[in-house]
């Protein structure tokens, strides 16, 4: 979505806190259950990540009224170990439900070193980050992945998108740096940012998406329909989408390939979705503080090194992250003009205080 200066409006975190916490109530969620929805979502604004945060509200909202959502899911445990369990998210709404997982992978770590939580019948969780940081809050690495709920990709060399973008996250704690956190999908740009381009008009690069017949770039947003994502590293890329959805998919009894359904078509059953977090103890291996020394001298390091001609700055994960939830927090979330009017509308439709009217 649009962020330029001109078309954008800060909001504060607040206000798009209590927004969303009331739309979902309105939608049928239990208070709590609401709460922590609109903080998964709340937490993708902040990082930056707005495609997956307050800007997905309209269409959550669609799907709950439509029935395709569960609005009073009853998370249920069906498998448990000391170190593994699986979720059964009962159709509920994907923040809540990999929230939860990402809890219970930390108690598993806390008790067995490592906790690797599946989960099945679950929906869009947003973005990845937030689930893999749930861990860092217990000094402890986080990981997670999903099985997309679109197909865009295919398997490399087809002309056949049975692929998602399915993304990958890893989360490591570093002391007084910005904690490490990798947030990525498996193709060259993410869904969010091509939708981006075809909405606004404009060519998109090279190498993001290409035909289905020939295999040709498709630069024209226009031709979305007869392209497929490019991964990234070729069949690296590829090779890793599969790994991942397999993962997500098939080991918790969840849609993968064929059986995905693309949740941008009209919902008329539960899309299955399947997710996977990972806690690991970090003091199972080294003293937490020694570890966190060790991750702020090599991003030090890392961050210091020579630059190429024409480079201001090394880049390391997170630290892009948490300057954003620094600004954001402070200054507001930057929403597009376009987006507060669609908010407006669905907060008439649920009778509910825009956000303009919460300070």
């Amino acid at each position: 979505m649009p962020t330029s200066p001109d078309t954008t409006r800060r909001i504060p975190a607040a206000a798009i806190r209590s927004y969303m916490t009331d739309a979902f109530r309105a939608c049928g969620l239990p208070d709590a259950d609401a709460a922590t929805v609109a903080g998964a979502m709340l937490d993708a604004d902040l990082s930056g990540s707005d495609a997956h945060g307050v800007f997905r509200l309209p269409g959550y909202v669609r799907n709950l009224k439509r029935g395709n959502v569960n609005p009073r899911a009853n998370l249920r445990v069906i498998e448990r170990s000391p170190a593994t369990a699986l979720i059964d998210g009962d159709n509920g709404m994907g923040h809540l439900v990999v929230t939860h997982a990402a809890n219970l992978a930390v108690e598993l770590a806390r008790a067995s070193g490592v906790g690797w939580v599946g989960v099945r019948r679950s929906n869009h969780s947003g973005a990845g980050s937030t689930y893999a940081a749930i861990p860092l809050e217990a000094g402890m690495i986080g990981i997670y992945s999903a099985v997309s709920g679109s197909n865009f990709m295919a398997p490399w060399g087809g002309a056949e998108p049975l692929l998602g973008t399915n993304p990958i996250s890893v989360a490591i704690p570093a002391g007084n740096e910005a904690p490490v956190v990798l947030d990525i999908a498996t193709s060259v740009a993410s869904n969010g940012a091509i939708r981006t381009y075809a909405a606004e008009g404009r060519p998109m690069p090279e190498g993001w998406v290409i035909s289905r017949e020939d295999g040709k770039p498709i630069t024209d947003g226009r031709r979305l329909a007869e392209g497929m994502f490019v991964p990234i590293g070729t069949y690296k890329g590829s090779g890793l989408a599969i790994v991942l959805g397999l993962l997500g998919g098939p080991l918790n009894r969840a849609a993968f390939g064929r059986d995905v359904k693309d949740v941008n078509a009209e919902q008329v059953r539960e899309t299955n979705t399947g997710h996977f977090v990972i806690a690991l103890d970090v003091a199972r291996f080294v003293a937490p503080e020694i570890f966190v020394a060790e991750v702020n001298r090599h991003v030090r390091d890392l961050g210091a090194s020579k630059k190429l001609p024409g480079v201001d700055e090394i880049r390391i994960p997170g630290q892009g992250r948490l300057a954003r939830r620094t600004d954001r927090q402070t200054n507001g979330v930057p929403l597009s003009a376009t987006l507060l009017r669609q908010l407006d509308e669905v907060a008439k439709s649920l009778a509910i205080d825009a956000i303009a009217a919460r300070g």
